[in-house]
């Protein structure tokens, strides 16, 4: 397949705008220092640029409760600071999505302000509020993502009201017309603004249960796991009728030109190709997690492309993301050195790929000390190491003060190798995880096989993993190494001739390969070879 839309052929990059670029010393990154790193973005080589919410939020989950859904909050700009980011990003070539939180609302938005006001409000129905159980309590035993029962208690009204993460995160009700009909004019609202997309949070949740049927025990479930995964998420997520709501979004999506929908789901790849929808007419873009939670060796990471490539429906596009805001970073997740290898894999496999911010530089996870933990998650459940702060702490620019983040206190520590490990110093090491991501997005640029070749599985055995992608006048062969023993690999089969183009230790390009290739340990390289097949 030629990719041919502007998703499908680029590669996205989220920032966390909390921790990206602070432009006015209140230690919080900001849309104007955003937009004066749009040059790196542009010089790293991404194509689209996705950020977490920036609208009017108490922050009780940082922009995850939202109060006003066509706002700017304050600590990130005004309305003219957002016009301008996207004036200055479309001028630089960049795509602008916008992070949609349409399953539940700040419990300070004037939606839900009116709907707990009484029962009789006409927005009581644009949440989801039930009596309590006939001996008291909650009304079943739905659990918060975040700890404890997912039902609060209102005592005015007598009722409680669903929340699958914060108590001051409720649900919207979205088999209320109403509630769509709003959302899909929010969307439109940012769409005449020339938004390109957006990437639409926890899409999987959106319906619930008709009937509040009680989740049933997981079976699976071991002491020091979030308590929420007690039980199977079988009446909250994942319903057959939350497709009819994901089509409707994609046709507010489709009145545009060129918009892309991506949502975020959390689900095994046999559910999750679903999400494409009914003759491909859900989500462009549901996003595939598979390699955040892998075990990092060639056989595990063989076996999910293989389940990928396989469950996916004819003409779907796939995607690949290695790291986010919720997730540890992929440098502490499998060492510098694999992170290496993952940025090859990631930028080498066919799909669009998502790039977390700070990856390409390999910052790592940090250690927040419980006295500088911010985190909602962590602080309902301290002690099971659930916290999201270390993977949402500044980026490293420089060895300066802050890393030249802030000229403040930054709202999250700092790494503590930044004075070393930052974009400055990278970029002057031609060796560097920075320029090892430019190189990687560059023969993407250069190489259509690499966007829309073919992906074609080669048997490997123990730590290699090995593919081609072949486009119509030549191949790009990976050799991925997962084990730290080095290789010789000698196949006429595989077709081992052609031209080194990349090795992650950034030595071999140019080498002529004929036959035979050493790989070094926890080494990839990527070899232009002649069309075969």
């Amino acid at each position: 397949m030629n990719a041919t839309l502007w998703w499908q052929g680029g590669i996205f990059y989220q920032v966390y705008p909390r921790s990206y670029q602070d432009s006015n010393a209140d230690g919080v990154g900001d849309l104007p220092g955003l937009i004066a790193r749009l040059p790196y973005l542009r010089q790293l080589g991404v194509d689209a640029v996705w950020l977490s919410p920036i609208f009017p939020s108490p922050m009780a989950d940082f922009g995850y409760d939202i109060s006003d859904y066509t706002g700017i909050d304050p600590v990130f700009g005004t309305m003219a600071d957002f016009d301008a980011l996207i004036t200055a990003a479309h001028a630089s070539g960049l795509k602008l999505i916008l992070d949609l939180v349409p399953n539940h609302t700040s419990d300070r938005h004037p939606w839900f302000l009116e709907s707990r006001s009484s029962r009789d409000n006409f927005r009581r129905d644009w949440y989801i509020w039930r009596d309590g159980a006939p001996d008291g309590g909650p009304p079943n035993n739905w659990l918060s993502e975040f700890g404890g029962s997912a039902w609060q208690h209102d005592a005015a009204t007598g009722q409680y009201y669903y929340h699958a993460f914060l108590s001051q995160q409720p649900d919207l009700n979205w088999r209320n017309p109403q509630v769509r009909h709003a959302m899909h004019d929010v969307m439109r609202f940012w769409l005449r603004r020339g938004v390109d997309g957006f990437r639409v949070d926890v899409i999987w949740h959106l319906i619930k249960d008709a009937q509040f049927r009680d989740n049933p025990a997981n079976p699976n479930h071991r002491p020091g796991h979030p308590p929420n995964e007690a039980l199977l998420p079988l009446h909250t997520t994942d319903q057959d009728e939350v497709h009819d709501v994901i089509a409707g979004m994609r046709r507010v999506i489709d009145e545009f030109d060129q918009r892309v929908l991506i949502g975020e789901i959390y689900l095994p790849i046999e559910r999750l190709v679903a999400y494409y929808g009914k003759n491909l007419l859900g989500a462009h873009l549901p996003f595939n997690f598979a390699l955040l939670s892998a075990p990092w060796n060639a056989r595990s990471i063989e076996s999910i492309i293989a389940e990928y490539e396989e469950a996916l429906p004819p003409g779907a596009w796939p995607n690949w993301v290695l790291g986010n805001h919720d997730r540890p970073r992929i440098a502490s997740r499998v060492g510098p050195e694999q992170a290496r290898v993952a940025a090859m894999l990631l930028l080498s496999l066919r799909g669009t790929p998502t790039l977390y911010y700070g990856d390409e530089i390999g910052m790592r996870q940090v250690a927040i000390a419980p006295g500088q933990v911010r985190d909602p998650f962590e602080k309902n459940v301290p002690g099971l190491g659930v916290g999201r702060d270390g993977c949402r702490t500044p980026m490293q620019w420089d060895a300066g003060p802050n890393a030249g983040f802030s000229n403040g206190v930054p709202w999250l520590p700092l790494a503590d190798d930044f004075a070393r490990e930052n974009v400055r110093n990278l970029d002057a090491d031609p060796a560097s995880i920075l320029n090892l991501y430019k190189a990687l997005i560059g023969l993407r640029r250069q190489h259509q096989a690499l966007i829309s070749g073919s992906y074609q599985p080669i048997a490997a055995k123990e730590d290699l993993l090995i593919y081609r992608r072949a486009g119509e006048s030549n191949s790009v062969l990976v050799v991925l190494n997962f084990g730290d023993d080095p290789v010789e690999l000698v196949s006429a089969e595989i077709g081992l001739k052609g031209e080194l183009l990349l090795s992650t230790v950034m030595d071999r390009t140019g080498e002529k390969i004929a036959g035979s290739l050493d790989l070094r340990g926890n080494e990839g390289v990527m070899i232009l070879t002649p069309r075969t097949g």
